[in-house]
Order: structure tokens, then C-alpha cells, then sequence
């Protein structure tokens, strides 16, 4: 069965308000097994919400609006609704009663603009308010034909949930007479391009068209890496995750350690785990990144059992006084290896990460625009990795943050480390 979805609210368009309500919805259509193949939003106009309520239902089965239910002059949904419909509003006086009874019972005035929402097309189900004053609706619509559902809600997050979860879905499954199961495998990785992983995955990719299930995307995001989605349909949770661990093993077959994590996995969320496994603490000293290693790793909850804390050595003399690295050039490989010794030693942690860089404009030590020196002391052993990044300032400085630490993932990784 599928169920499309329309946003309606010019606030949506202008970007005063960011749609996360279609957003949730689509990801509960998922976990029942629904099919949804489009979201669209569209602007407070009584003849453009009505033309795209008929876009969608043209090929929808069902069809979930979202806002538009309120009292005001530019609350159309109504209206629209019972255009397709091809009927009129009537006024359900049980719920104007119940929204007069809701403000009295706030001791607050109600203009009589509220009976609006009262309103209610002829034929249409009313998904009973709970939380606040406009109900849902159930609105059978036959189309060339066929028969299909438009279901309204409010755009009140909290509201369009419970309706969600309480009227509408269990609706839908009824209808569609279905029961499914649609799970997501998400494989995080870093150090390739999207280009160059869809290449390597080619072969797989052309088994997976040929099955039809699970299928697989890659989404790009940024500095964050290249996450590569399976997704799986089928008659319960533990078939699709079946398919799942099957097909997540093939691709780690193929892409191997550049894979991290796992669906909400993240970097430093992995690296911290993998310390404290193995019992180390950490120590930073960071000069390109000017803290922000520090920022990601305790945005982490619980990272203070591992991350003993970081120095900013963004001078030249606070690398050479407080972290003993030699006079010479403060961007190249040797100078990170002493700021990682210096910052275990004056931390008193296990293990020391540090990164010096060029960010920009210019280059600095005869180093380009780009250049990230990473070390990592652990006990006596120092290791070290050089890498051209590319971007501007910022984005150089966010992509070091996770090129080092992902440098000391590998390094950890390493028997005998």
C-alpha cells in the first residue's frame, strides 16, 4: 500500500518552520511496512492545496495531510478536502461543544473563529482531539473509480503523533490488509568517496537489482562520512533482519575497516568505546582544530571516564613551552608526534592525540592550505599520518576532527597497540 504525504503552510515554503513532521511520518509509514514514495509541501492557497491533495492521490492508495486544521482564515484543509470529496461542511456542534468546554476549562476567552474547526466534510470519519482543539479526519475519496483515504491532522507535532499513532495507522493496516516490516541497516564509513565506494560496490549493487530486496543507497553527509543504507521488506522484524546482517556482510566484505559504525554510531562515539574497552584514557592537544576534538568527544555522554581533558596550542610558544616540541616548523609530522607526548605526559593520559594544520588563507611552514598533521603517543610507541584535506577553513577543520580520529580507531585497531 502507498502513502504519500503533503505538508500544507506557506510558513514550510518561506523556511520560518523546518518540516519535521513529514519526516516522522514517513519514517512510521516505514516501520509498518507502508510504502512511501513522495512528501510534498504546499503553500496556503485554496486552489494549489487542493490541486496537489489530487496529485497525490492519483497515485497514492492513501494520502496523510498534515496542518492546515486550524481557525484561521488561512487554514484550508478543510476546504480542500471537501472539494475533492465533492461535498460540503457541516458544523458537528459535539465538537464545537467540546472546544468551548476546552477553553473554559482554561479560564481563557475563545473568539468564534475556534468553531471553525468544527467543521466537517459529509462522509468524513473525525479522529477525536485528546491534546488540543482541531480533530483529525478520515475522509473516504474515490478517484477514476477507485477507492482511496485522505487522512488530516494537525501540524502541532505532539498532536499529529498521537493521531498518528492512535487513528491512523492502525486505519491503514486495516485497509491494506498487510502486514510488513521495512528495517534499515546504516554502515558508516570514512576515507573514500561516494564515487569510489559505488564502484567497489558494483558487483553487489547488480546482485541486489536482481533480488529486488533489500535494496541499498548511499547518502553523502558531509564531513561526517559516506553512509551506505540498506533497506529490507518483509513479513516480520526478524526476516528483514535476517536479510539485513546478511547483506551488511557482504558489503563489510568488501569495504572492510573503512566501515566505523553502525546506524547511529559516530566517530567519536566509537573511539571513545574502543578506549574504554581497553581501559586507556586520553589526552588531546590540538592546534588547527582549536578545541573542537574536545567538543565532539564530550558531547558524548559518559566521555569523562575516558577523556582526561585537551590543551589548545594554538601559539607557537604554548606548543614549545607546555608541550615540549623542538623549535622548528609547527606544521609536519615530527612537531605532532611531540604535542601527542607532550599531552599525555602533562595530562596524565594513556594515550595522546594531537593535530597541527594548515586551515588557511595562506600556507604556513611551506605546508599548503590543507595539510592536517596528526600523532598519537601510546606508552613509548608514536605514530604518525599526514593528509591533504580539502575545503574551505571550516569545513578542513571539521573533516581533521574525524580524519584524527579515525587515524586513532586504526591505530587501536592494530594488534599489539
Amino acid at each position: 500500500m502507498r502513502v504519500d504525504v503533503v505538508a500544507v503552510g506557506t510558513e514550510l515554503l518561506l523556511g520560518q518552520i523546518v518540516d519535521t513532521n513529514s519526516s516522522w511520518i514517513g519514517e512510521q509509514l516505514a516501520a509498518h511496512g507502508f510504502d512511501s514514495l513522495l512528501q510534498v509541501k504546499v503553500g496556503d492557497n485554496l486552489g494549489r492545496v487542493e490541486s496537489a491533495f489530487r496529485r497525490a492521490l492519483a497515485d497514492a492508495d492513501a494520502v496523510i495531510v498534515c496542518g492546515g486544521l486550524g481557525p484561521t482564515h488561512d487554514d484550508l484543509t478543510r476546504e480542500a478536502i471537501a472539494a475533492v470529496m465533492g461535498v460540503s461542511l457541516h458544523m458537528r456542534d459535539d465538537i464545537g461543544d467540546r472546544i468551548r468546554e476546552m477553553f473554559s476549562a482554561r479560564g481563557r476567552y475563545m473568539a468564534d473563529n475556534n468553531l471553525r474547526q468544527a467543521l466537517v466534510p459529509e462522509g468524513a470519519e473525525v479522529i477525536v482531539q485528546t491534546r488540543g482543539t482541531a480533530p483529525g479526519l478520515i475522509c473516504p475519496v474515490r478517484i477514476d473509480g477507485v477507492d482511496k483515504v485522505l487522512y488530516a491532522v494537525p501540524g502541532v507535532p505532539h498532536e499529529m503523533k498521537e493521531m498518528m499513532e492512535r487513528a491512523i495507522l492502525p486505519d491503514l493496516h486495516r485497509r491494506s490488509g498487510e502486514v510488513a516490516v521495512i528495517a534499515s541497516r546504516v554502515l558508516r564509513t570514512w576515507g573514500e568517496s561516494e564515487s569510489g565506494l559505488n564502484e567497489r560496490l558494483d558487483p553487489i549493487i547488480a546482485e541486489l537489482e536482481g533480488v529486488g530486496n533489500p535494496t541499498l543507497a548511499f547518502l553523502a553527509s558531509g564531513w561526517e562520512g559516506i553512509k551506505v543504507r540498506l533497506t529490507a521488506k518483509a513479513p516480520t522484524t526478524e526476516a528483514a533482519n535476517e536479510l539485513l546482517d546478511m547483506w551488511a556482510g557482504r558489503v563489510l566484505e568488501v569495504v572492510g575497516t573503512q566501515v566505523f559504525g553502525f546506524d547511529d554510531d559516530t566517530m567519536e562515539s566509537v573511539v571513545l568505546q574502543m578506549l574504554r574497552e581497553r581501559g586507556l584514557t586520553l589526552g588531546l592537544a590540538e592546534s588547527v582544530t582549536g578545541g573542537l576534538v574536545g567538543a565532539r568527544l564530550t558531547g558524548i555522554a559518559g566521555a569523562s571516564d575516558v577523556l582526561r581533558g585537551g590543551i589548545v596550542s594554538y601559539a607557537s610558544e604554548v606548543k614549545f613551552d607546555l608541550l615540549g616540541v623542538p623549535e622548528g616548523p609547527v606544521v609536519s609530522e615530527a612537531a605532532a608526534a611531540a604535542m601527542a607526548s607532550g599531552a599525555r605526559r602533562a595530562l596524565g593520559a594513556d594515550v595522546g592525540l594531537a593535530l597541527t594544520g594548515v586551515a588557511g588563507p595562506a600556507e604556513q611552514d611551506g605546508m599548503p592550505v590543507g595539510t592536517l598533521c596528526i600523532g598519537i603517543a601510546i606508552g613509548d610507541d608514536v605514530h604518525t599520518a599526514m593528509a591533504r584535506l580539502p575545503g574551505q577553513r571550516e569545513q578542513m577543520r571539521q573533516m581533521s576532527v574525524i580524519t584524527a580520529l579515525d587515524f586513532l580507531r586504526r591505530t587501536l585497531a592494530t594488534p599489539g597497540a
